[in-house]
């Protein structure tokens, strides 16, 4: 039986939840700051019958749950650092992306990753590469419908709502670029299988709604080998009205066609035409975490892929914050 704590409530803890299994327990669960709301996770583990304990401080949690697997997704601050603690004490993690809001927290996860990832494993939350769509648009590329991919257009566009007050400091949310466009570079790391070279980034705070340093939209331009393009186009003004949460989207364009990713559907266009894509059947992450930790199969996120995204992403940021092209 595999025991998991939970600190948080702040990020993706659903996918964790939904791939429990039989041998799973889910014995604690934590805060990851005093004032941190975790009625969102104490509803959703009570619609499953699920009866952890509840702490008031995740350390003295750690301290007597002694769990296998720590699910964390607290405030984004926190969670590089709380991961730190994990790799620490070997415990395996299924972290929030992104893993780390700094440089500093980043360089400390990379080189205590490096000691004992022999004998512990962990993973971001990317579970968006699992979804249909993003599957079917990685199986297209990797068996050749574009040739060889020469730009990429990716987008990320989100209703904004009443975000919680830690988004309106960037010592707390870590800026738009990291939370939300991360998972665009993560798509075009993933599907490219390219290097990046170097960012180009822009973002700005203006009509965000009351929520002081949040930045509501962005702008990447990224360079990656072999002269291949990436863009990427961020933004927090989903109309309200607007029938899902999100718009996510991609397009790859290669030597032989281009694949693009639209309302959750797969477009190819190659010399045959235009035609629209049957979807492959969806993945999920934290089943692929699970497979993983109990040495069943490799998981599609890997640790290496968590501490490059976040890099990338804050590299795109500092360059949004200075003005200048950064080198990744």
């Amino acid at each position: 039986m595999l025991k998991i704590c939970v600190i948080g409530s702040s990020g993706h803890f659903r996918y964790a939840l939904e791939g429990l299994d039989e041998e799973c327990s889910v014995t604690g669960i934590a805060p990851g700051v005093p004032e941190e709301d975790l009625s969102k996770l104490e509803k959703a583990i009570s619609e499953m019958n699920i009866k952890p304990k509840k702490y008031n401080n995740w350390w003295e949690m750690l301290e007597k749950e002694k769990p296998d697997i720590l699910v964390i997704n607290t405030v984004f601050s926190l969670n590089g650092k709380i991961l730190l603690e994990a790799l620490e004490r070997k415990i395996h993690a299924f972290v929030e992306k992104p893993i780390a809001t700094t440089f500093e927290d980043l360089e400390k996860i990379r080189s205590v990753y490096q000691k004992v990832r022999n004998e512990v494993f962990f993973t971001a939350m990317f579970g968006i590469r699992y979804r249909p769509h993003f599957l079917t648009a990685k199986k297209l590329v990797s068996e050749g419908a574009v040739g060889e991919i020469r730009l990429v257009n990716t987008q990320k566009s989100y209703k904004l709502g009443q975000r919680p007050d830690f988004y309106k400091k960037r010592e707390t949310y870590g800026g738009t670029i990291p939370w939300v466009g991360i998972h665009a570079i993560d798509w075009i790391h993933w599907i490219t299988e390219k290097k990046f070279l170097s960012v180009y980034a822009t973002h700005s705070r203006l009509h965000n709604s009351g929520h002081g340093e949040l930045e509501t939209t962005a702008l990447c331009h990224f360079t990656l080998e072999d002269e291949v393009f990436a863009s990427l186009s961020i933004d927090y003004l989903r109309p309200h009205g607007a029938p899902t949460h999100d718009d996510d989207r991609m397009r790859i364009v290669g030597t032989k066609g281009i694949v693009e990713v639209i309302n959750e559907r797969v477009f190819l266009t190659d010399e045959k035409g235009h035609r629209e894509v049957p979807l492959v059947e969806k993945g999920q992450i934290f089943e692929d975490f699970l497979r993983e930790i109990r040495g069943q199969g490799k998981c599609m996120v890997t640790p290496e892929d968590s501490i490059l995204t976040t890099e990338i992403a804050l590299k795109a940021r500092l360059s949004a914050d200075t003005g200048q092209i950064v080198r990744i």
